[in-house]
């Protein structure tokens, strides 16, 4: 698939750094660069149900094209879902349904997070597609 080039930059980051403890520190930083959705709009409608940290995303479309807003307590989920962003936003919500979240693969975080971050990375990837369904009027 080709990516969006800023998420391109992001993989080629990722993928040159070889120990997991520096990938979790670029996670950290990437943590701050996230279309940020502030506590106070978190609720049980927008929670992401199956991840071990509290995290929640709201998802919309700007003149059709469809844009995320995520916030968790846990920097390495936060960072996650910056890049996240970089993958989806900006596309019509018809490209958000059909996308792989492979790039986590290419950047080598799938292999240095845990299981359980993985999989709730993974509920969280899903439910943003779910988002770009309901919003395209799939659902």
């Amino acid at each position: 698939m080709t990516w969006p080039q800023a998420l391109q930059e992001a993989i080629d980051q990722f993928a040159d750094v070889f120990d997991p403890m520096e990938r979790y520190e670029m996670l950290f930083e990437w943590s701050s660069d996230v279309n940020e959705l502030p506590v106070d709009e978190w609720n049980d409608a927008n929670m992401i149900h199956g991840c071990q940290s509290q995290a929640h995303v709201m998802c919309h479309l700007e003149e059709g094209m469809f844009y995320m807003r995520g916030g968790a307590d846990a920097q390495i989920v936060q960072g996650l879902m910056a890049i996240t962003c970089l993958a989806v936003n900006g596309r019509p919500p018809e490209e958000v349904v059909e996308i792989e979240p492979t790039f986590v693969d290419e950047m080598g975080l799938k292999a240095s997070l845990p299981p359980s971050t993985s999989n709730g990375y993974l509920n969280m990837f899903k439910r943003v597609q779910d988002e770009a369904r309901l919003l395209m009027g799939d659902a």
